[in-house]
């Protein structure tokens, strides 16, 4: 059975004093049958992981390096969040895209450095406005996975969660209904399944990150091929992000 996931990336948002208080926060909810993840800023990461050691909520990161080591000014290896106990990253994310220029061939390669080094993955993908008004949104999203996780081997997979995020239906005023969620996961289960054959397909967990908020989190979830989502705002406050998750039944 694939897992339930709701994660909660913080992005740059909260000092050293609102990340403890939201943690904190967190910390007084029982979670059942979904695994919780937070991605807090890179500066209190250690913090958190101390925080949690004792509680089901993984700490997680934003972002990694593609080098072990090195003249690399302001970048995280995962040796550096492995020593401290983070074990999964995400990669990909619409703003890593869209803000630091990282493209499909960069993607690929921390892909696989994050494979290589035992990391687990958080893969993002989705398209832009631009792109769902031209209908060339299922041609985007095949590309962005050909280009980096259709790449992998299939052993690689046990590393992978994926998230769709639909990047004209965040902050836009736009909005992407649960049924159109529904269409792209199921063409990305498709996708995985064309490659990897049923059995990775079915048990692969596709989160959705468009915006998701109490409001529509129980209609989202309940698709078919909707596993849990990766919340960027609601994720801030402690009550909306705790009302999701357990939305995610």
């Amino acid at each position: 059975m694939r897992k339930k996931i709701v994660a909660g990336n913080w992005k740059m948002n909260n000092d050293l004093n609102q990340t403890i208080s939201l943690i904190e926060e967190l910390k007084k909810n029982h979670f059942n049958e979904v695994s919780v993840m937070i991605a807090p800023s890179s500066p209190f990461s250690k913090i958190a992981a101390d925080l949690l050691e004792n509680s089901p909520i993984e700490v997680i990161a934003q972002n990694i390096h593609q080098k072990s080591n090195g003249a690399y000014t302001g970048e995280v290896s995962c040796d550096m969040l492995k020593s401290i106990g983070i074990l999964t990253t995400l990669i990909g994310h619409s703003e890593r895209r869209a803000y630091f220029n990282e493209d499909d061939f960069v993607l690929l390669e921390k892909v696989k450095f994050a494979i290589d080094s035992g990391m687990n993955i958080i893969f993002c993908f989705g398209e832009q406005l631009k792109d769902r008004k031209s209908n060339k949104h299922f041609d985007i999203v095949k590309s962005q996975l050909e280009n980096t996780v259709l790449k992998l081997n299939s052993e690689s997979w046990k590393n992978i969660i994926l998230a769709y995020e639909p990047v004209w239906a965040i902050g836009t005023g736009e909005t992407a209904s649960p049924e159109q969620a529904q269409e792209m996961h199921e063409f990305v289960r498709s996708c995985i399944s064309k490659s990897y054959g049923d059995i990775i397909s079915d048990e692969i967990s596709i989160l959705y990150g468009g915006s998701v908020k109490p409001s529509n989190a129980i209609e989202i979830f309940s698709k078919k091929d909707v596993d849990g989502g990766l919340i960027g705002g609601a994720s801030l406050n402690a009550f909306d992000f705790s009302e999701i998750i357990k939305a995610n039944k």
